[in-house]
């Protein structure tokens, strides 16, 4: 278990940070991207300092433990940096809908709002950390196989010929 923690740690990290930092947070539109790539970090550390093959289930395991690392980290840092600069970013995001389509900018407007306030950015906060979970685990398992170039399997080999 110890040889997944540290890919976990840098899988997380990484996901979390990338996942509050302004701007460059709007890449986890694209499927939870930043989460995908995080739990896809640790299976590749995990895979390239494993002694035995990788299985799916180690993949599973490393993208579980990042995901819940990245949560963490963008619930403790998200929910602060949203309240402090989310006003200044969903102006943006107002305007830049306002541009593509004036018929949503009042529906989007309203729900902006509704995140710009304590309860809302905690809502927010903890429906994103479960995607981030969710889609690190989808990371780690993609991860296994696009990583693991070894054969064989963890099975121990065949008793001696005694004949």
């Amino acid at each position: 278990m110890n040889n997944k923690v540290k890919p976990a740690l840098i899988g997380g990290v990484l996901l979390g940070v990338l996942s509050v930092i302004p701007f460059i947070n709007w890449v986890n539109i694209c499927c939870c991207l930043w989460a995908i790539l995080g739990g896809m970090l640790a299976s590749y550390l995990y895979v390239k300092n494993s002694p035995t093959p990788a299985s799916a289930g180690d993949g599973a395991i490393v993208g579980v433990f990042a995901g819940l690392i990245g949560a963490a980290i963008a619930l403790i840092l998200g929910i602060p940096i949203n309240l402090l600069i989310g006003g200044v970013m969903s102006q943006l995001m107002f305007r830049l809908v306002e541009n593509v389509d004036p018929s949503q900018a009042e529906m989007m407007r309203e729900r902006f709002m509704a995140s710009q306030t304590v309860a809302g950015a905690i809502v927010n906060g903890l429906i994103s950390a479960v995607f981030l979970l969710i889609f690190a685990v989808v990371g780690g398992l993609i991860g296994i196989p696009l990583f693991e170039k070894r054969k064989g399997s963890n099975a121990p080999p065949p008793p001696p010929n005694m004949g």
